[in-house]
């Protein structure tokens, strides 16, 4: 079955580039670039095995969304990674209860690697 990928992120710019390297894995995704249309784009998703959320958005904060997707029982038990150009934030992220950290821009040679890894179950905190 084909894993799939919530992607969370106002940049397109960084959204695609996040879609397409997950496609070239076999994994499947749902875009949000409005943080405020969350739910509305959750009605339309079965299932999620991972999380990549931006952290500074408009309107909503990535710990603010954070908060929202661990009150949601259908997110117990999946991934949720903070992915952000803003690597001072590891920290920060880890306090806050995201499971991992992949800072911006990822590496397309390691981002195989690190995805695997997640899945598997391991956290992975890393920077480019």
């Amino acid at each position: 079955m084909q894993r799939h990928a919530l992607i969370i992120d106002d940049n397109t710019k960084n959204l695609n580039v996040l879609a397409n390297v997950l496609a070239d894995e076999n994994v499947s995704n749902t875009q949000v670039t409005n943080p405020k249309l969350l739910n509305n784009a959750l009605q339309h998703v079965d299932s999620v095995d991972v999380v990549f959320l931006d952290l500074e958005m408009p309107g909503l904060s990535g710990y603010d969304i954070l908060e929202m997707l661990h009150a949601d029982a259908r997110f117990q038990g999946v991934p949720i990674v903070a992915y952000t150009v803003h690597v001072s934030e590891m920290n920060n992220a880890s306090q806050h209860g995201f499971h991992s950290f992949i800072g911006k821009p990822i590496d397309p040679d390691r981002f195989p690697e690190q995805l695997a890894r997640i899945f598997s179950g391991e956290r992975v905190w890393e920077v480019a």
